[in-house]
């Protein structure tokens, strides 16, 4: 620090306030000492600033180390705005018979400032973590030992009774729905808000399929055979895009088109999905924002500072496609 310091013409307290992101350096300023610190390859000392300051700088997300499109779509995201607020990020799953604590206590040993729990599995309990660091959870409730935590997640059950009310407003009778696996309390989620948008319609519940499982297209696949032998089946809500795909296949293998013969939404907008046969109509999920909001409210808690205000943005938009139209017999 002394030798950018030198090089740039400044005092070592300037040094630091630019390595920390911290006010009150002039642009000019900024720049002369962040070309000094490029210029000698300076990398500071995680340690020694962990000592002096009593932070690391460094965020720890559990995550359950999912390849599905939703939670690596939110660790992209989290990865991001952990370096954009200044921080490091440091990861631990759940994959692997690994709990949530065993997880957490791997990050505690790297030295971590605070937590963002990723982790979609809800078993109906609260999740008590043996921390007294702030922990921001994406949906599953949590205990902390000193009660510094917040949930953060989008909005589930309006995503749900926004796709329902779109196939009820096409004209169709009642909506089945394809749930997901009901440990995940975003599939949860989707299943209210499914049943509350036929309650407020005034249209009857129909019976659910089997749920899904770790495999979505095979699991969607399954559904799709159950439900194409009923003919009275005109909408399906399903949980997961890639599920979505799963039924779509069971359905055209016994000559039943979408969607001409029964209309499809999914849920996650996964990009493939408007490159389908039909596009998919679909429910496109605002990853970076949520994940923007949980390092903000995070991040001004481990620094003593006012949380942010609730976002004012549509957590989920529903992208209409081709897989959606009335029923044939309305032609």
């Amino acid at each position: 620090m002394t030798e950018v310091a030198h090089a740039a013409g400044v005092s070592q307290k300037t040094v630091s306030r630019v390595v920390n992101g911290e006010p009150h350096v002039s642009p000019e300023v900024r720049e002369r000492v962040l070309h000094a610190i490029r210029e000698l390859d300076y990398r500071p000392n995680t340690a020694a600033r962990a000592l002096l300051l009593g932070r690391y700088r460094r965020i720890g997300v559990v995550a359950l180390g999912s390849a599905l499109h939703g939670p690596t779509s939110l660790l992209f995201g989290l990865e991001q705005a952990v370096r954009r607020a200044g921080y490091t990020c440091a990861f631990a799953t759940t994959s692997a018979g690994r709990g949530v604590t065993a997880a957490l206590e791997s990050l505690l040993e790297q030295g971590v400032d605070g937590i963002v729990l990723v982790e979609p599995i809800h078993d109906g309990r609260s999740t008590r973590l043996p921390t007294e660091l702030p922990v921001v959870s994406l949906g599953t409730p949590v205990e902390t030992t000193d009660g510094r935590n917040t949930v953060v997640e989008a909005d589930g059950v309006a995503a749900a009774r926004l796709a329902t009310e779109h196939l009820l407003a096409l004209g169709h009778g009642t909506v089945r729905h394809v749930p997901g696996p009901q440990d995940w309390f975003s599939a949860r989620d989707r299943m209210r808000g499914w049943r509350e948008a036929l309650a407020a319609a005034g249209a009857h519940e129909p019976p659910l399929p089997a749920e899904g499982d770790r495999t979505p297209a095979a699991s969607g696949y399954a559904a799709g055979r159950e439900l194409a032998r009923l003919p009275e089946v005109t909408a399906v809500f399903v949980a997961d895009d890639d599920m979505a795909i799963g039924l779509i296949r069971a359905f055209a293998e016994v000559g039943r088109t979408v969607p001409h013969d029964v209309s499809v939404v999914g849920f996650d907008g996964i990009p493939a999905a408007a490159y389908l046969s039909p596009p998919l109509t679909t429910l496109r999920q605002d990853f970076t924002a949520v994940a923007d909001h949980a390092v903000a409210v995070l991040t001004a808690a481990v620094e003593g500072r006012p949380l942010p205000p609730e976002p004012v943005r549509p957590a989920v938009e529903l992208l209409v496609h081709s897989s959606t139209a009335p029923p044939s017999h309305a032609d």
